[in-house]
């Protein structure tokens, strides 16, 4: 390796020379060990897919399982799973190249491709982790209000409670009208009977704020660890194996309470895992295609991976040490600790909506359901209200991992932008950027804010894997490491379709969230169109309770 790409190489985790020599020839003496030896000794040794496991495995991935769930039942078990293989394909493309040269991607690429493409990709990233962070801190404190009602904690006064609720019934309707006029008296509810007319009593404020501190200061204590040595880091994957696993536990339990139902209906489960339904609903009454269906399942398909797990990708298997006798041990850990827990989680959630009962059997999507009314909903299915607080405590877990993996990306990102070498004081005061995202425990940011996060980011997704494409097939900058033969074929193929379903699903995301968003189209003068009046709200509007 020349002497300037070893001057790119980012601060790692110090093992030790004598250290690294010696995992590498214990990584050597997997290789021949029996399959099930071999497979615990790659799980030891997993690490930088908990990251990207831990960061998908968000508020944006609770609700789009839950309205999968709620509104298809089994029919969509297929999409997450299928979304999440290609994603993994697209970061399985992106270590064969870091890992091979070992050069921080924001220098090389930024070198090969063009400097402004990198950074976009690093301002992509920022703005995604700290705009949707607001969203993962309000899921949190919504999921803890609901628990302290159970304690009769009044955290939201009645009168707010009936004003939301003639706010859904009235987006039901699809009614501009009745949507203003029931918005306009649900601000004004607010102001009337509750401080400062944020909609939730002194208690409230107080769970609110409290769940998220508790989180902040976990995380903060947790990702200090992270930007230090080989301990801390270890450290900080247990710290993200508990989240994942509290998650998995969480959910679990919904499932196996109905595990009877589960079991009776293991065929239909089945034929949603192997996609036996396609599309359900795909066209309407009048032989159209149903165009809001086909908008959540490609929606869903393109949104598995976020541009911000790309930046924290790369440069998480560089902290870990890795280079190239780790590419195997790389793809056992993309498919052990990314590939199935997102699909556990997401499958146990969407099982969930259809034993727990809150599928209805119409297959139309239900975009008003939100993963705190999902958890309501739930509340009979292990005794009183143990579902609930057991769904409500998933979600916690879910949102406390995801906030954590934004802090490290962005302690690894700001350093990348500005030029600076990644010290341990360095990366930690760059990780604390997002925590400005505590205030989504009892606001939303402002539209414009979720309204430019989605421009850039879902813009910058296709184009990343565009470039990731082409770097991978870049012989004068990998060598052999290109691959050779029907291998190399069916693997670019597979990332050809990653970037295609990427692509529409951008496009999707972006119509959405920014061309059809009612005040982007107000404010340009432009006469709206028939939209889903849930498709103009912005990403990170908090829960109702």
């Amino acid at each position: 390796m020349s002497e300037k790409q070893s001057d790119d190489r980012p601060e790692q985790a110090s093992q030790g020379d004598d250290g690294l020599d010696q995992a590498l020839q214990e990584l050597r003496e997997l290789e021949n060990k029996p399959f099930g030896e071999r497979t615990i000794g790659y799980v030891k040794r997993t690490g930088p897919g908990l990251l990207q496991s831990a960061m998908t495995l968000g508020a944006g991935s609770a609700a789009a399982s839950v309205i999968a769930g709620a509104s298809f039942g089994y029919k969509l078990l297929w999409v997450q799973p299928v979304a999440m293989f290609l994603g993994v394909m697209m970061l399985g493309a992106l270590s064969n190249v870091v890992l091979t040269t070992g050069e921080r991607p924001y220098k090389s690429f930024g070198r090969e491709i063009g400097k402004w493409l990198v950074i976009l990709w690093a301002l992509g990233t920022i703005m995604s982790s700290i705009i949707w962070h607001f969203p993962q801190y309000g899921l949190a404190a919504s999921a803890a209000r609901d628990l302290g009602a159970l304690g009769n904690v009044v955290s939201v006064p009645q009168e707010v409670l009936d004003a939301n609720a003639s706010l859904a019934d009235a987006e039901k309707t699809e009614d501009k009208a009745k949507i203003g006029e029931a918005e306009a008296s649900l601000k004004q509810v607010k102001k009337d009977s509750t401080p400062l007319g944020l909609g939730f009593t002194a208690a409230g404020l107080c769970i609110s704020f409290g769940i998220g501190l508790l989180i902040l200061c976990t995380n903060i204590t947790t990702v200090f660890n992270y930007g230090g040595d080989s301990k801390g880091v270890r450290i900080y994957e247990w710290f993200l194996r508990s989240c994942i696993a509290l998650v998995v536990v969480m959910f679990g339990i919904v499932v196996v309470a109905k595990i009877n139902v589960v079991i009776a209906e293991s065929g239909e489960i089945l034929k949603g895992f192997i996609g036996w339904y396609g599309i359900p609903n795909l066209f309407t009454a009048d032989g159209s295609l149903n165009g809001t269906t086909v908008t959540q399942v490609l929606g869903m398909l393109g949104a598995a991976v976020g541009i911000n797990m790309t930046f924290l990708y790369p440069y998480s298997l560089l902290k870990k040490g890795w280079g190239k006798d780790h590419k195997k041990l790389a793809r056992w850990d993309l498919g052990m600790t990314m590939f199935l827990p997102f699909v556990l989680v997401t499958s146990l959630v969407i099982i969930a909506m259809k034993v727990g009962g809150v599928y209805q059997g119409a297959d139309v999507v239900d975009t008003t359901i939100r993963p705190l009314g999902a958890a309501k909903a739930l509340g009979g299915v292990i005794g009183v209200n143990a579902g609930r607080i057991i769904f409500d405590l998933g979600l916690i877990g879910m949102t406390c991992g995801a906030i954590s993996t934004h802090m490290v990306v962005c302690g690894f990102t700001f350093c990348e932008m500005l030029g600076l070498e990644q010290t341990k004081s360095r990366f930690r005061i760059f990780a604390l950027a997002p925590a400005i995202g505590l205030l989504g425990v009892i606001a939303s940011l402002p539209i414009w804010f979720p309204v430019a996060a989605s421009a850039v980011c879902f813009t910058m997704l296709p184009i990343a894997y565009l470039t990731f494409l082409i770097m991978n097939n870049k012989r004068s900058y990998i060598g052999d490491a290109v691959g050779h033969g029907f291998s190399r074929f069916v693997f670019n193929t597979l990332l050809v379709i990653a970037l295609l379903v990427a692509t529409i699903g951008s496009l999707i995301q972006i119509n959405k969230k920014v061309i059809q968003n009612e005040t982007v189209r107000e404010i340009f003068g432009i006469t709206s169109a028939s939209a889903d009046p849930a498709d103009e709200k912005p990403s990170d509007e908090p829960e109702k309770e």
